[in-house]
């Protein structure tokens, strides 16, 4: 009979495999020019799915009944050198299991439509494994114990998103976009990986030095306060890019190019709250420095006011989507700044379930729209000839 610690541990590493094997399969049968039919690809993304969340699910009741939700998954040191080692470990607490259930749940309805919505187009192989290679990047950065496992999983996301922005790369436009968005990437990865030689710098490796071992949102830095200034600054840099808060919101409405479902669970609900994300995960260090909070917060509040105003003059429904989400991240970000924990990850699985029905079913209903107008357009030309053959 397997122990607690045991069965945690399975699950852990259940949890990560599953995006893994997803994406080996998907990924090798394509480079070895085995495509798989669309009955089998959908076989594989159900099963990953069903077996991700219920793993997610058994874990969190689990860490239910413990006094401190804080469980440790270590997978080894990749590098050791002696001035640096890296090393693979994942973190289970309130944060992140949280984040990765919402991940399956909304990928896992993201791929349920896309299997119908992408039926038959050319690219569908290549656009789940692309999406496969997105669930796994979501999975590393929110389980992600280490600050280079949580690089690993943020360019993972990034190189996604950009390549899914210029799906449709037949036309420029797309193409144009997607290398936008990867270039606004660029500056956000490289704020965060001056942040990670920043900590090695500082002699913290490991999140649980720099945020505290208690589990979050309780922890208690080890760092100065000089320290959590200098490192909060440049992860606040690397969130701003990725949430498209100012000076980088103008890529937000472009990444619209790609594909209605990737959009939805990129721009709506899961990539555009990965900066909020890093930011509730380095909490400790906002509470550090009270002029850390206070820049988040006057970022959060500027980017809420342009968002407002942008959104009010857009002409399609997609770009107004995109900035009403912008508008909900930047309220998080303020939250977050305010010292709130739990209030904003509650905005977030609300606001991403939220936007993801939305932009789902947007194409629908200009479609229902339209019909609409057609059939008042006919009514009223019927209604004009009828009152002409009275006269």
């Amino acid at each position: 009979m397997p122990s607690v610690e045991q069965l945690v541990t399975a699950l852990g590493w259940c949890i990560v495999i599953c995006p893994i094997v997803l994406l080996c399969v998907l990924g090798l049968t394509s480079l070895i020019g085995r495509r798989l039919p669309e009955e089998v690809i959908n076989g594989f993304l159900k099963t990953a799915m069903i077996v991700g969340l219920t793993s997610s699910i058994l874990m969190l009741a689990l860490m239910l009944p413990m006094s401190n939700p804080h469980v440790t998954i270590e997978g080894g040191k990749w590098v050791h050198i002696p001035e640096y080692e890296f090393h693979f470990k994942l973190i289970y607490d309130r944060l992140s299991i949280p984040f990765i259930i919402l991940s399956f749940v909304l990928c896992g309805t993201i791929f349920a439509f896309a299997s119908r919505y992408m039926h038959r187009e050319p690219g569908y192989n290549r656009f789940f494994v692309l999406n496969a290679v997105f669930l796994l990047g979501m999975t590393v950065t929110s389980l992600a114990g280490t600050v280079e496992t949580l690089f690993a999983g943020w360019e993972l996301v990034g190189l996604s998103s950009a390549l899914l922005v210029a799906f449709f790369h037949e036309r420029p436009s797309p193409v144009r976009n997607g290398l936008r968005v990867w270039c606004v990437y660029r500056v956000s990865d490289a704020a965060l990986l001056i942040a990670a030689l920043t900590l090695h710098h500082f002699g913290h490796t490991d999140f649980e030095k720099v945020l505290g071992s208690e589990s979050w949102p309780y922890g208690i830095t080890e760092v100065s306060n000089h320290e959590a200034l200098v490192v909060g600054l440049l992860m606040l840099l690397a969130a701003a890019g990725k949430s498209a808060l100012i000076p980088f919101s103008g890529w937000l409405p472009r990444a619209m190019e790609g594909p209605t479902p990737s959009s939805a669970v990129f721009y709506g609900a899961l990539s555009v709250h990965l900066g909020a994300f890093l930011l509730l995960r380095i909490s400790p260090l906002l509470d550090r420095s009270p002029v850390l909070s206070g820049l988040v917060v006057l970022l959060g509040a500027a980017t809420c006011v342009l968002a407002t105003m942008a959104a009010r003059v857009q002409s399609d429904i997609k770009s107004s989507l995109a900035f009403a989400s912008l508008i909900q991240v930047s309220i998080i970000v303020v939250e977050i700044g305010l010292g709130l924990r739990y209030l904003p990850l509650i905005h977030i699985i609300g606001h991403a379930c939220l936007r993801t029905l939305q932009l789902v079913r947007a194409p629908s209903l200009l479609k229902d729209y339209n019909s609409m107008i057609n059939a008042l357009g006919v009514t009223a030309a019927s209604g004009t000839v009828e009152q002409q053959s009275r006269y």
